[in-house]
């Protein structure tokens, strides 16, 4: 099996729909017959991306909006305050139909410090519980002393009636009853401060933390609670046993919660290979292009005629990746794939995906604008992250999630490095860093090298040697079909391409030392007779070698015209 890809070259100034620069976007692109999913691995993995059967790849250093390519790390993943929320939602729709109303965005723009600490929860457990305590405390003591010096007494005069009163609230504590005395103050003055007579106000959370307190100072043994109190320990909200309960939910456990029989609303995501042989996506094709048009005309403001089927056919269901079923790769194999989102019985949702051998790449998502409310943005990314845990237990090298493109300099697709921990993708020496010591440097400036090797080689002036050599058999080693009009004129393009600064061709050799050479001796191999080879005269099939993506582009500037690569 063996990729078919026709290279494009490179399209400077054209428009940009993230900033909206008329002429600012500059890339590089191929279209793809055909292509193996190892090598969109290894194009991914280079900065590429597929939009169809296009695949593209920004000029990093000149393009308006740099566009980094971004991964998450599934196995390490924990959901963040704002992740649990979208989860919790959607659980609180399927089981009751209850609507959240308020802002609907997708993903909060800036990371909360709530999000930062979500991983530790013996910590948050154990802040809370301390926080609570020295809060009651502090209360406490600042009401006696405010009614001792309204009396006229001194707090100190009182150290004995203190202990006292002290040693009766923990009795009372162990009995259930009121852990201080109830006194009556005095009622203020119409217009003085609050009505003392009457309970103060308490959060509703405050006041079910110290109930249940109550309650399992109440079940613990006399000895228990002294003892941990000896040691320094706040008394701990939970009896011993439900230790389990202490551990923070997995993404799994807040995604599949088991329903109720009677739940309002009935949710399946069902996996669908994009192929129009296959059944399952023939039958739901049309329910499907609806909904994508419905959400383009709502959520993009596209004009109908920009939403035709043709278009949607071209966009999403048309995939160069030969689907692969090998018996060490996932039971649903490798390939192209539509998650289809069910709502008692309709699709509201559509992510595109690609299964690949170590990853699962995020393709595009639409649903519908009248389930906005659910965050379904947010919640397909978190399913698709859990998706990919649930492929690695199968295989183990597939354990990554692509996101696409990060772009820090567009505020909207920011959110892509709140799903932590994640790495970007440098754009010269091809390695993956984490975000977190990324960006201080997009701060500063739009385009960055992220590797902090200085000795790292840059594939911008030939040293990407361990990448070339990784895929000089697959994408870049493989043979390339041109077609030219004369022997002559494609000696003469091939020399000129040959004289490109940064020596594309591997083992370039003069002109005349050309014909004749078989594809392993050299990088180009002509034909004796060129003429009597074609009776079409100005139609020649001339094989030749490039060594990396840049070659490529060096090669489409000096040639101008259309190479397949088989």
């Amino acid at each position: 099996m063996a990729s078919v890809v026709e290279y494009k070259g490179l399209k400077a100034g054209y428009h940009c729909g993230y900033c909206d620069s008329e002429e600012g976007k500059v890339s590089c692109g191929m279209w793809a017959h055909s292509m193996t999913v190892q090598d969109y691995q290894d194009l991914i993995d280079r900065g590429w991306r597929r939009s169809g059967k296009y695949v593209y790849k920004p000029v990093m250093n000149q393009t308006c909006c740099p566009q980094y390519t971004i991964r998450c790390r599934p196995l390490q993943f924990q959901p963040s305050k704002s992740h649990k929320k979208v989860l919790k939602k959607m659980l609180k729709f399927l089981v009751k139909g209850e609507i959240s109303r308020g802002n609907y965005e997708d993903e909060p723009m800036e990371p909360t410090m709530e999000d930062a600490v979500a991983g530790d929860f013996g910590l948050i457990n154990k802040l809370d519980i301390q926080c609570d305590l020295k809060t009651f405390g502090d209360d406490l003591t600042e009401r006696f002393e405010s009614e001792e010096k309204q009396k006229g007494r001194s707090p100190k005069t009182e150290a004995a009636s203190e202990l006292i009163q002290s040693q009766a609230m923990e009795e009372k504590l162990g009995s259930g009853e009121p852990s201080r005395p109830v006194r009556a103050p005095p009622a203020p003055k119409p217009g003085k401060g609050a009505d003392l007579s009457k309970p103060p106000c308490r959060k509703a959370k405050e006041i079910r933390k110290e109930r249940k307190r109550l309650k399992l100072m109440q079940q613990n043994p006399a000895g228990q609670l002294e003892g941990l109190q000896a040691q320094g320990e706040p008394p701990s909200l939970f009896p011993p046993k439900a230790n389990k309960s202490n551990q923070p939910k997995s993404l799994e456990d807040l995604i599949f919660e088991s329903l109720p029989e009677n739940a309002s609303h009935k949710l399946e995501v069902r996996l669908v290979p994009v192929s129009f042989e296959d059944p399952e996506f023939k039958s739901s094709f049309s329910q499907s292009f609806s909904l994508y048009v419905k959400y383009q005309m709502a959520v993009h403001q596209d004009p109908p005629d920009e939403c035709g089927k043709t278009e949607f056919t071209r966009f999403l269901c048309s995939s160069p990746l030969e689907a692969e079923n090998p018996p060490n790769g996932p039971d649903c194999g490798y390939g192209s794939f539509h998650q289809q989102y069910w709502l008692d019985g309709r699709i509201v949702a559509v992510g595109v995906i690609d299964i690949l051998p170590s990853c699962v790449s995020s393709v595009y998502l639409y649903y519908d604008p009248d389930y906005s409310f659910l965050s379904l943005g947010v919640y397909s990314a978190l399913r698709e992250i859990a998706f990919t845990r649930q492929l690695h237990q199968k295989t183990a090298q597939l354990s990554y999630y692509y996101m696409g493109f990060y772009i820090h300099s567009c505020p909207k697709m920011k959110y892509k490095g709140q799903y932590r921990p994640s790495d970007l993708l440098c754009p010269e020496t091809y390695v993956w860093v984490p975000i977190e010591q990324c960006l201080p440097s997009l701060d500063n400036s739009k385009y960055c090298r992220f590797n902090p090797d200085p000795e790292a080689a840059s594939t911008s002036d030939g040293g990407d040697k361990v990448t070339r050599d990784k895929l000089w058999p697959r994408v870049w080693g493989a043979k390339v079909e041109l077609r030219w009009s004369h022997r002559r004129k494609l000696q003469d393009r091939m020399a000129a391409a040959r004289t490109c600064a940064g020596a594309p061709f591997l083992g370039a050799l003069p002109v005349q030392e050309w014909s004749g050479m078989s594809l392993s001796e050299a990088p180009f191999c002509l034909p004796d007779n060129p003429d009597a080879a074609d009776p079409q005269q100005h139609k020649h099939k001339i094989r030749c070698r490039c060594a990396a993506v840049q070659d490529r582009e060096q090669i489409e500037h000096a040639f101008s015209e259309k190479a397949h690569f088989v």
